[in-house]
């Protein structure tokens, strides 16, 4: 098994996961801190008010990275640390703070990956502005991400727009599990509409007045599951593929054709908003990289009635598919309940090349949760070892069969605040114990260093 030699090997982390400092050096407050600080939200009430406390341990975390030879490091700004009102009064503690870590990273060979939006919306956008159902809110996002262009972009040659705007509509304002915490069937729609618009202004934006000078890339981050058809039966095999569609072609369609997916089209109606001409022609080829997280597989199958729709009904709102979602029994499960399915990740792949004509591919997450027992000091990780031992393999037989993966990014550098399930899961390559915050190498991440010394 062996990778391109230009290939990325790299972690990834979230401002609100892992950087704490939550009220400190003018940083404003965002929707996630609101929604921790509200009881019963969070496992066990818990916050991201210090996390990892890596705003403090910044230097610690990149000498991490450096020991186990990282060539790449994606993390995320929070955008209310740059303007604590989402908008207005620039906070230069905080671009200070970002512009430390840059100039870390690029001091130790790791080239720096830059999300510009994780799901931490200032909360003063939110109550001002009722967030992202706001259109507005796109051109203020617009101007953040100049400033971010104006004062990084001489360093950082990699950026992301938005990470999992499924996430941002779905959990966010669907189902109400994650901040802001709404509920409906329809705003999740309008949402991810205003969050595709942002996202096509800021490309726009990047290339006319920075790309060139500063020559970098700038993409956008999707989630998805593989959704493999229960039988061979023909109604199973397009309630696979509508799945996928309500899942990732959401979000993806826009990007690479202008348009949404038909069956999202044909199902949903008014509540599916439309793009103007404008809005498509910016859009249409507004990425300069397919940003991939995955994580697990689930089967799918014709569901004949809403009773029959499970309760594992992701990838848009269940209902709206006609989808149901079920896993094999057979299939191991990692903490977090998702199941270990790695030709999954093969086969998602395949389908991305071939739906979106063989783009460069990122996987910019992948990873599994496993409760940590520590034996002498160290994690006992057989399971994650082999997670990432198995999934590697079949991208490798993804790149022998004509994928354009060009890089892989580990969820996670640390154990970190893991959104609803608090800090109940291990995630990390290092684990983080939460009472000290000290940090302790992994085995697997003893297994992944010398796994990237031996690729050429």
């Amino acid at each position: 098994m062996k990778f391109p030699k230009a290939f990325i090997w790299g972690t990834a982390t979230s401002a609100y996961q892992i950087e704490g400092a939550w009220n400190t050096d003018g940083r404003g407050p965002s929707i996630w801190d609101a929604f921790c600080h509200e009881p019963n939200n969070v496992y066990n009430n818990h916050t991201g008010n210090i996390a990892c406390d890596h705003y403090n341990k910044m230097k610690q975390d990149v000498a991490l990275m450096k020991t186990m030879g990282l060539k790449a490091y994606r993390f995320s700004i929070s955008w209310s640390r740059i303007f604590p009102q989402g908008q207005g009064e620039i906070n230069e503690k905080g671009v200070q703070f970002y512009s430390e870590l840059i100039d870390e990273l690029i001091q130790n060979d790791i080239e720096p990956w830059v999300t510009l939006y994780h799901w931490d919306l200032p909360l003063a956008i939110h109550n001002e502005l009722n967030g992202w159902l706001n259109k507005e809110v796109t051109d203020l996002f617009v101007k953040y991400a100049k400033l971010c262009f104006e004062r990084f972009g001489n360093r950082v040659k990699h950026w992301i727009t938005f990470n999992e705007p499924w996430v941002v509509s779905i959990l966010g304002y669907g189902q109400g599990v994650f901040a802001p915490g709404k509920i409906s069937n329809s705003e999740p729609y309008l949402v991810g509409h205003h969050l595709l618009i942002a996202h096509a202004k800021t490309v726009k934006l990047y290339r006319n007045l920075f790309q060139k000078s500063q020559q970098g890339k700038i993409g956008i981050t999707n989630n998805c599951d593989w959704r493999e058809p229960l039988t061979n039966k023909k109604e199973d095999k397009e309630a696979a593929q509508r799945a996928l569609e309500f899942f990732l072609s959401w979000f993806a369609d826009p990007v690479y054709f202008g348009s949404y997916p038909q069956s999202m089209v044909d199902r949903l109606g008014a509540r599916l908003p439309e793009f103007t001409i404008e809005e498509r022609k910016m859009l249409r080829g507004s990425s300069d990289f397919f940003g991939l997280n995955h994580y697990t597989t689930m089967l799918a199958s014709e569901a004949k009635d809403l009773e029959q729709i499970s309760v594992y009904g992701n990838g848009g709102l269940s209902e709206d598919q006609n989808v149901n979602l079920t896993l094999d029994p057979s299939w191991e499960l990692t903490a977090m309940k998702w199941a270990v399915v790695p030709w999954g990740c093969r086969k998602l792949l395949e389908w991305i090349s071939n739906r979106y004509d063989f783009p460069d591919i990122i996987i910019t997450e992948n990873g599994c949760a496993y409760d940590d027992v520590l034996e002498n000091g160290e994690v006992h990780d057989i399971k994650r070892i082999a997670f990432f031992k198995n999934y590697l393999e079949e991208c490798a037989i993804a790149i022998n069969n004509g994928v354009q993966l060009k890089g892989y990014f580990c969820w996670s550098l640390l154990d970190n605040f893991e959104w609803a399930s608090g800090y109940s899961k291990r995630f990390g390559i290092h684990y983080v114990n939460f009472e000290t915050l000290e940090r302790t190498p992994k085995a697997s991440s003893k297994w992944l260093k010398l796994f990237l010394e031996s690729q050429p």
